[in-house]
């Protein structure tokens, strides 16, 4: 489903605009204020506050099931949140702002008897397009030299381009997506993340993106917010979570026991694996001052190595580790 102009709910009052920035900063396509949304018995969403800084890409992570749906559907006003506020562009959420968002949520609505270019053209007459946009957004999206065939010649994705060239056709500020590389081969996986890291560079449009994959985003997004459970459970840079390594230096020793007593004793967590082995975890573990605690007290060491968790590690400590 693509989106240009839409309906909204009334603007909520509150603001966000006192809370905690990202990374210095202060110009937001998206702020939200502890948005709740419950269906039933089930709480879907928890006190969700996002940053998202204007002209970039923000991944928005989460396993399958977190919320991340739910918030978007709310920041496109297609339901509605049970508490909390929303603000786009610095303004609160109407039906006006909202015009300046495109969004791009499962697979895009497309006639299949039709080409890409009528396909845009019937949704340009709904929204009262220019008429220059239609070849403007074929553009954007790389579909010039394919704009004349038949959709359903096209690969997945190139359906996916299309789609992104009906959501940019009103010429938004703001591009909302939900898993869009979803279904997608290599090929077109590889198309869409070039389409999307190109955005904010090239046409200065903010894009905000869901996945349940922070490798595929890690590859184009600048900031990061991960949701667990219906909770923001972080939200900042790359770079700042980045941060959150924990490395882990693996040492084989002869007297492994009181090595291991030996650097508990110096204030490192040290722990025994297996009969020879000492695993030392830390934000930055100096493997030069290990190797020579052991060395100068007598220990013989023959093997050292050095490990590093992934980003993909730190995702799922944040969400228990669950299968995606």
């Amino acid at each position: 489903m693509t989106r240009g102009p839409t309906e909204a709910y009334p603007s909520e009052t509150a603001s966000a605009r006192d809370q905690p920035n990202i990374a210095g900063h202060r110009a937001y396509a998206i702020e939200t204020l502890d948005i709740a949304r419950r269906f039933g018995e089930l709480t879907a969403l928890q006190q969700v506050s996002l940053r998202v800084p204007e002209s970039g890409v923000y991944g928005f992570l989460g396993l399958n099931g977190a919320g991340k749906t739910t918030t978007i559907r709310i920041l496109l006003g297609l339901i509605k949140a049970d508490a909390g506020s929303i603000e786009l562009f610095g303004k609160p959420f109407s039906r006006d702002v909202l015009r300046r968002v495109g969004s791009l949520v499962e697979m895009p609505s497309l006639y299949p008897h039709l080409t890409g270019r009528e396909n845009l053209e019937v949704t340009r007459r709904q929204i009262a397009a220019p008429r220059s946009g239609v070849d403007h957004v074929l553009s954007v999206v790389r579909l010039t030299n394919d704009a004349d065939r038949l959709v359903r010649q096209y690969s997945l994705g190139m359906k996916q381009r299309l789609g992104l060239a009906l959501a940019l056709l009103n010429s938004p500020s703001l591009l909302i997506l939900d898993e869009p590389t979803n279904g997608l081969d290599p090929a077109g996986i590889h198309e869409i993340r070039d389409l999307l890291r190109r955005m904010p560079r090239e046409h200065g449009v903010t894009v905000f993106l869901s996945s349940h994959l922070l490798s595929e985003v890690e590859q184009i997004a600048a900031f990061v917010g991960i949701i667990h459970e219906g909770k923001i459970v972080f939200q900042g840079s790359l770079a700042e979570l980045r941060e959150r390594h924990h490395q882990q230096l693996r040492i084989s020793v002869h007297g492994a026991d009181k090595a291991m007593e030996l650097l508990r004793a110096s204030g490192l967590d040290a722990h025994m694996d297996g009969s020879d082995s000492i695993v030392i975890r830390g934000m930055a573990v100096d493997a030069s001052r290990v190797v020579r605690t052991l060395v100068q007290a007598g220990h013989d060491i023959f093997r050292v190595s050095l490990q590093q968790d992934s980003l993909e590690d730190i995702f799922l400590s944040f969400t228990g580790g669950g299968a995606q």
